[in-house]
């Protein structure tokens, strides 16, 4: 029987601008595929209806993707008026009408109330599990779905555009944060129903839709990405961490799972962001090796990286 055959050494990070009708799944496996990457994984879901920037992660770049996840993201959405849907996004069965169709000054006066950290009910459709089930499977079950609120960041909510029956919003948010629950809410808010009709992600941590390719373009260059320089770097989504410098000999003990005494570090390390409990970037000269903690009086490996 021949071996099995094993994937290329890419590590790094490629923003796909994935299309709608594919799941973030299709996509990895895609990628996969066309990179012949060894391991492959992304930074973030976006549903089959939505479209926009969906980090992949190649490589060792698979262990940084929580901090990509944990990132701010940005997206431009529109809101259908009228129509409650059971998924509150087009994909759903009509749950309810109204024949309300809130101004555009109504509009604006109440995108305040959902700035800052506000309540959110996730949306039915969901994969936040219930007594170990995922809220869709118990939906799709017919079965009863009560989620509990949680609170979310809303950092920015702008109205774009605005016709009868739809608007158009820019928003800025946590993790966490559903788009189809504040279209869902905002609608309440304004005495009317809603539901996602356009969902479009914009931003996911560090990367952004400007630089980011169609599947086509990766398909084009296949295994050549990484000479292509289609793929970035696996720094690029820890840029707001801190970097620790360390010796050779500091790092290879780092990278075998021991802890280093702070107080005896052989490059002086002054950054004033590192300090007790701080998460840092293990960095010989450029190239990174771990990602750590500063646990009290010593530096402790989370993640080692192979690079």
């Amino acid at each position: 029987m021949g071996r099995k055959r094993r994937g290329l050494p890419i590590n790094g990070w490629i923003a796909i601008d994935k299309p709608l009708g594919l799941t973030s799944t299709d996509v990895v496996t895609r990628v996969r595929r066309m990179t012949g990457a060894a391991k492959v994984g992304h930074g973030g879901t976006l549903d089959p209806l939505a479209s926009g920037v969906l980090p992949i992660a190649l490589g060792e770049a698979t262990k940084t993707v929580a901090y990509v996840m944990d990132g701010a993201k940005t997206y431009r959405w529109q809101v259908t008026w009228g129509e409650a849907r059971s998924t509150d996004d087009r994909e759903g069965v009509v749950t309810e009408t109204s024949p309300v169709r809130p101004a555009i000054a109504d509009i604006e006066a109440v995108i305040p109330r959902f700035l800052g950290e506000i309540e959110q009910v996730p949306p039915a459709y969901s994969a936040v599990k219930i007594g170990g089930r995922r809220a869709y499977d118990l939906a799709r079950s017919d079965e009863p779905v009560e989620l509990k609120s949680r609170i979310v960041r809303i950092d920015r909510f702008t109205l774009i555009d605005a016709t009868e029956d739809t608007a158009t919003f820019e928003v800025g948010c946590g993790k966490g944060a559903y788009i189809r629950s504040l279209a869902r809410d905002i609608a309440l808010a304004l005495g009317t129903v809603g539901h996602v009709s356009l969902l479009r992600r914009t931003s996911c941590g560090p990367f952004h839709e400007m630089n980011a390719i169609s599947l086509d373009m990766l398909e084009d260059f296949g295994h050549s990405a990484a000479s292509a320089k289609l793929v970035l770097p696996v720094e690029t989504a820890l840029d707001d961490i801190p970097a620790l410098a360390l010796t050779e000999d500091e790092a290879r003990r780092l990278q075998n799972g021991q802890a280093l005494p702070v107080d005896r570090l052989a490059v002086p390390n002054p950054h004033p962001s590192i300090s007790a409990g701080a998460t840092v970037r293990a960095m010989v000269e450029e190239r990174l090796v771990a990602l750590a903690r500063i646990d009290g009086v010593e530096v402790r490996p989370i993640r080692v990286l192979n690079l």
